[in-house]
């Protein structure tokens, strides 16, 4: 998924294609609320010194709990459905009509300061005038601040000490635990009803899956990114959510990934190189839509296409069991009712 995918300069809106289920569409069901549905008042969470340790092994101490939170987009919206609170965020954030990025979840864009909304923007301007006590972020290869330009990096990370988390190479149930223990070491309450009502809305979907794929084996499945020159066809291992897709028995195209191993680039002329049977496409902002697509002769003659078995894809899923469940419940629909068409 980095670079070269993240280089867009926004995140795709949802759109679905005339008779596709939309998976992303489900995202808006659940999650938290303006009130900070599933924590406890932070004012009662331990008021001493905080620390956390992220995926890097790396240790962030602050003197006492973190107020002025600054995280990427994702990541606060994930704590969001916690009842945690953020002051900034970076990242897809703000569409150009103003609305809500499908990446911000629940999160009301108008109470946070957006210091950087597209990949590489990053107001340390901006950044520093929140007098901020921690940066959260995502990590998608060693060591690299997901959203976090270079060129500045040294920068940031002296005004307050940074946290980053796997958003690959893991599998999902262990991405949604790490952000929950984020959330929990910032005094969020696990326990809240919210909080286990969602965990076992996902853990009862997760089930769901499984049983989908064991009833309708042979289901190909693809994962497709769209743009004007490219299709992107991703390896599913890399990223949290499909490779737990995978362990739940979900088959997926495996493609002839580049050097970062995180998907192939193909020409329009050559989108067929691999047969599928349900196409999940990547609903970022920024990246084409199937709607988009009419002008692509080679994209209308694709079985899946053609069968109105293509489905949007939350490339970068929010990871609170909240908004993962819908996608994991979602998907188990689209395996139960795709036919085998490649």
């Amino acid at each position: 998924m980095p670079f070269a995918r993240a280089s867009l300069p926004t995140r795709r809106s949802l759109l679905a294609m005339g008779g596709a289920l939309g998976i992303g569409a489900a995202l808006t069901a659940c999650g938290g609320t303006k009130d900070g549905s599933a924590s406890g008042d932070r004012a009662a969470a331990k008021s001493g010194p905080w620390s956390f340790k992220d995926d890097r092994g790396q240790t962030a101490r602050t003197k006492s709990m973190p107020k002025n939170i600054v995280a990427y987009t994702g990541t606060a919206a994930a704590l969001f459905d916690y009842g945690i609170q953020v002051k900034g965020v970076f990242g897809p954030t703000k569409t150009k009509d103003g609305k809500a990025d499908v990446q911000a979840g629940g999160l009301d864009i108008s109470e946070v300061e957006i210091i950087g909304n597209t990949y590489g923007e990053f107001s340390v301007e901006k950044y520093a005038a929140l007098q901020p006590d921690v940066l959260l972020t995502d990590m998608w290869q060693k060591d690299v601040l997901w959203y976090v330009p270079d060129n500045s990096k040294d920068k940031i990370l002296k005004l307050a000490p940074g946290v980053a988390l796997w958003a690959a190479d893991q599998s999902m149930p262990t991405a949604l635990q790490r952000r929950a223990d984020l959330a929990k070491s910032l005094g969020a309450d696990l326990n809240a009803p919210k909080v286990t009502a969602a965990k076992a809305a996902f853990e009862k979907a997760s089930a769901r899956l499984r049983a989908a794929a064991k009833a309708n084996p042979g289901i190909r499945v693809l994962l497709g990114s769209a743009s004007p020159d490219l299709f992107y066809v991703s390896e599913a291992k890399r990223s949290c959510d499909t490779r737990y897709f995978q362990e739940l028995g979900v088959q997926f195209v495996t493609p002839k990934v580049d050097a970062q191993g995180f998907f192939e680039s193909l020409s329009w002329e050559n989108v067929a190189k691999y047969p599928a049977d349900l196409i999940l496409m990547d609903n970022r902002t920024g990246t084409l839509q199937p709607g988009d697509l009419g002008n692509k002769p080679t994209w209308g003659r694709l079985p899946a296409v053609k069968a109105h078995q293509v489905v949007p894809r939350l490339t970068e899923p929010i990871y609170s069991y909240a908004r993962v469940a819908p996608i994991v419940d979602a998907l188990a629909q689209a395996i139960e009712n795709a036919k085998k068409v490649a």
